[in-house]
């Protein structure tokens, strides 16, 4: 049993380590760090710096507790008013990026960013960031309970949302919860992320309700 609930600020490095997990053998994430050995280590400082640089106004992070508070897994939603990581905050955060990526990889992984961010929707939206669960717990429920249950907001307040999928499993998950297909986006090395929007609830019809 888990309940799905908001995240607090202490819980933040644990929340980093769970996507660092999850992400560890992510297409994108790996053409970002590597294929070397640690690449779970290298997921969690790229997510730790990365959470550490956000607004903290600017999300919400979303995670599954077991009834011991252990979390499971983990969301990171961007609201529609967000502006993202300021570059002061990155700039900041350059120690952990340089552990995560390593100075030759960090150029690869500007330019991935920049293609994942080239292809985001112009009108507001909630963007999905991040979104993991423990290898112990996938297949159990955890992820679409938490997409579940930040999807209910923002269906509430009439907004669309969008994230990029880089795996047909997770693609599935996301359809069943009312996302479509908007094309490959390239210039992500090493991995062809899929664009995936869904429309506001009062103008997607039944998907959005799925």
């Amino acid at each position: 049993m888990f309940d799905v609930g908001a995240a607090t600020r202490d819980e933040i490095p644990a929340v980093a380590a769970v996507l660092g997990e999850a992400f560890a053998d992510d297409p994108v994430v790996v053409g970002m760090i590597g294929t070397a050995d640690g690449r779970c280590d290298r997921a969690t400082a790229l997510y730790s710096a990365l959470l550490r640089a956000e607004d903290p106004d600017g999300i919400e992070v979303d995670v599954a507790r077991d009834r011991s508070g252990r979390i499971l897994g983990a969301a990171v939603w961007e609201r529609p008013e967000a502006r993202g990581a300021s570059l002061r905050a990155l700039l900041r955060e350059t120690p952990g990026f340089l552990q995560a990526l390593g100075p030759l990889r960090l150029p690869l992984a500007l330019r991935g960013w920049k293609a994942l961010s080239r292809h985001r929707p112009d009108e507001p939206h909630w963007y999905l960031g991040e979104i993991g669960v423990r290898a112990a717990h996938r297949g159990t429920g955890v992820g679409s309970r938490l997409l579940a249950h930040r999807l209910r907001h923002v269906d509430d307040h009439g907004h669309g949302a969008y994230l990029e999928s880089s795996t047909p499993r997770n693609r599935a998950l996301y359809v069943r919860h009312g996302f479509e297909a908007r094309g490959e986006i390239r210039g992500v090395h090493a991995a062809r992320p899929t664009a995936m929007w869904r429309p506001p609830a009062e103008a997607a019809g039944p998907a959005a309700a799925r």
